[in-house]
Protein backbone atom coordinates (compact mmCIF):
# COMPACT_ATOMS: atom_id res chain seq x y z
CA UNK A 1 0.00 0.00 0.00
CA UNK A 2 1.82 3.41 -1.34
CA UNK A 3 1.67 6.35 1.10
CA UNK A 4 -1.14 9.03 0.22
CA UNK A 5 1.40 12.10 1.08
CA UNK A 6 4.60 12.86 1.53
CA UNK A 7 4.09 13.68 5.36
CA UNK A 8 3.21 9.73 5.24
CA UNK A 9 5.94 8.54 3.26
CA UNK A 10 9.10 10.33 5.57
CA UNK A 11 7.24 9.19 9.04
CA UNK A 12 7.26 5.78 7.19
CA UNK A 13 11.16 5.79 6.13
CA UNK A 14 12.05 7.29 9.47
CA UNK A 15 10.41 4.39 11.14
CA UNK A 16 11.88 2.10 9.17
CA UNK A 17 15.42 3.66 9.90
CA UNK A 18 14.77 2.66 13.62
CA UNK A 19 13.38 -1.08 13.00
CA UNK A 20 16.82 -1.54 10.87
CA UNK A 21 18.65 -0.18 13.62
CA UNK A 22 19.82 3.16 11.83
CA UNK A 23 18.63 5.92 14.78
CA UNK A 24 16.99 5.06 18.11
CA UNK A 25 14.00 4.42 18.75
CA UNK A 26 13.50 7.24 21.29
CA UNK A 27 14.03 9.56 18.66
CA UNK A 28 10.75 8.88 17.06
CA UNK A 29 7.83 11.55 17.13
CA UNK A 30 4.31 11.59 16.53
CA UNK A 31 3.34 9.45 13.41
CA UNK A 32 6.57 7.76 12.97
CA UNK A 33 6.49 6.19 16.72
CA UNK A 34 3.00 5.08 16.11
CA UNK A 35 4.26 3.60 12.90
CA UNK A 36 6.98 1.78 13.98
CA UNK A 37 4.87 -0.12 17.26
CA UNK A 38 1.79 -0.92 14.45
CA UNK A 39 3.86 -1.76 11.66
CA UNK A 40 6.17 -4.61 10.07
CA UNK A 41 9.79 -3.85 8.63
CA UNK A 42 7.53 -4.99 5.00
CA UNK A 43 4.38 -2.55 5.90
CA UNK A 44 7.15 0.22 6.23
CA UNK A 45 8.94 -0.55 3.08
CA UNK A 46 5.75 -0.53 0.79
CA UNK A 47 5.22 2.91 2.45
CA UNK A 48 8.45 4.38 2.93
CA UNK A 49 9.21 3.32 -0.68
CA UNK A 50 6.53 5.44 -2.49
CA UNK A 51 8.05 8.15 -4.84
CA UNK A 52 7.27 11.30 -3.22
CA UNK A 53 6.53 13.11 -7.10
CA UNK A 54 2.78 14.40 -7.29
CA UNK A 55 2.16 13.73 -3.35
CA UNK A 56 0.38 16.53 -1.24
CA UNK A 57 2.54 17.62 1.73
CA UNK A 58 0.14 16.64 3.79
CA UNK A 59 -2.89 14.37 3.53
CA UNK A 60 -6.08 16.57 3.85
CA UNK A 61 -9.14 15.80 5.94
CA UNK A 62 -12.09 14.31 4.62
Amino acid sequence: MPATSKAQQKAAGAALSAKRGGTRKSELQGASKSMYNSMSEKQLEEFAETKRKGLPEKKSAD
